[in-house]
């Protein structure tokens, strides 16, 4: 249904722009802990992009020209939506509950406009850049660079990158410390427990909860689950984490070892079939599966669709799936990503990494040519500090400065970076 702003602009596609109003007092909210962007508005950066509304505004007043769709079917909040598009200097192509062609059709008429030709992009799991890849190649002759800054779109850039097939700089912000560290860890620390209780009402005290990976958000839910009394239980690949998950007080497992035994199941690894049809027959009655990698791979939930097997739907975002013998299991968000289509994001967390991907862009629009080749980068280290030099003043914190003697002892510039560029 096409609808209008109240300037007479049409160029946008949400649920209902009838509710700009409630939308603009959401975004007022997020407003209160966004405050760190404002020192980046002497800048300009014209860009397409797909990413939070409070940084799409931001950009806005940097110079930019914003074309956006959601990452997610299920994450877009539609009356924030509906606040950026009555604002009319966001395009905004997004709603809550797409289906697969409404979110590739969303994604193309951000790209696909006459008269306007992207020349930075902005992504988060990488469908973006490869949606431009696949129908409109060409474009990449006047894009100045990518900024990506999920596990699964960082990866989906090194393997461009690897084939050779990169024809513009990019630049990894996942692997930013300010990222990282906050987003993956503090924010999935508390999103996580805000998705399972809107979604299920559980009580995690006594629960049995098994985590496949130990990264950084798979760290964030084993702490929240363990702070709450669950009993918690961590699937790895990798040494290192494992056994940092054992010295964590977690007990490592392979996850055909307690998957009849536990009560819910979080799958945070980034990659494809982490629990696949044989797990998801075995497990007890009530289990709840959900998954927070950005991936929507890392659930079988294809295998689930079959004549045999009753889907029922219970409440947005929660279906339960019943076997024939009556043995149901709680899936949530069709395996998609829990916190962002079952709950919110802390705006805090979503400050620090609005406030790197500005950065990012900056750097790679203003860069002078030579600068960065057809490869992936990681922010300067320098960046990094900077942005979390914004955000101390928000906790009244005071950093304590080198003296001249000690920074020559160290061999450090007194006003940093205080970390190597490969520092973690």
């Amino acid at each position: 249904k096409q609808q209008k702003n109240s300037k007479g602009n049409g160029d946008f596609c949400i649920k209902n722009i009838k509710q700009a109003d409630f939308g603009r007092r959401e975004i007022e909210i997020a407003e209160q802990e966004f405050r760190t962007t404002i020192p980046l508005q002497a800048k300009k950066t014209p860009l397409l992009s797909s990413s939070p509304q409070v940084l799409m505004e931001t950009l806005s007043a940097l110079g930019a020209q914003c074309r956006w769709a959601a990452c997610n079917i299920y994450s877009t909040q539609n009356e924030v939506a509906a606040a950026l598009a009555e604002g009319g200097e966001t395009r905004v192509f997004a709603w809550k509950g797409e289906s697969e062609d409404d979110f590739w059709w969303c994604i193309d008429r951000c790209v696909n406009v006459e008269g306007w030709q992207p020349n930075m992009i902005l992504d988060d799991g990488g469908d973006l850049t490869h949606w431009i890849y696949k129908k409109y190649p060409n474009m990449f002759k006047k894009i100045k660079g990518i900024v990506e800054e999920s596990v699964t779109g960082v990866h989906r850039l090194y393997q461009l990158s690897k084939a050779g097939k990169l024809c513009v700089p990019a630049m990894n912000v996942n692997d930013s410390v300010t990222k990282q560290k906050f987003d993956n860890l503090y924010c999935c620390r508390e999103s996580i427990l805000d998705g399972l209780k809107r979604t299920t009402d559980v009580m995690f005290g006594g629960k049995q909860v098994v985590v496949c990976g130990y990264g950084e958000v798979g760290k964030g839910c084993c702490a929240a689950l363990k702070a709450m009394g669950s009993i918690v239980y961590v699937t790895e690949i990798d040494p290192i984490c494992a056994l940092q998950a054992c010295m964590d007080g977690f007990r490592l497992v392979k996850l055909n070892e307690v998957i009849r035994q536990v009560d819910i199941v979080i799958t945070c690894t980034g990659n494809k079939n982490v629990v696949v049809r044989e797990n998801l027959d075995r497990m007890k009655n009530g289990c709840i599966v959900c998954n927070m990698g950005h991936s929507n791979t890392e659930i079988d939930v294809a295998s689930l669709r079959t004549p045999e097997l009753t889907w029922e739907r219970v409440r947005s975002q929660v279906d339960h799936v019943i076997w024939p013998d009556g043995k149901r299991i709680v899936l949530l968000a069709e395996g998609r990503l829990l916190n962002l289509s079952c709950s919110t994001v802390p705006t805090f967390v979503l400050s620090i990494t609005a406030t790197t991907q500005a950065l990012a862009l900056i750097e790679l629009y203003n860069a002078p040519e030579g600068r960065y080749k057809q490869d992936v980068y990681l922010l300067p280290k320098k960046m990094d500090e900077y942005v979390a030099s914004l955000h101390l003043p928000t906790f009244d914190a005071h950093l304590t400065e080198l003296t001249d003697e000690q920074a020559k002892y160290l061999g450090l510039n007194k006003n940093g970076p205080f970390k190597p560029n490969y520092y973690r």
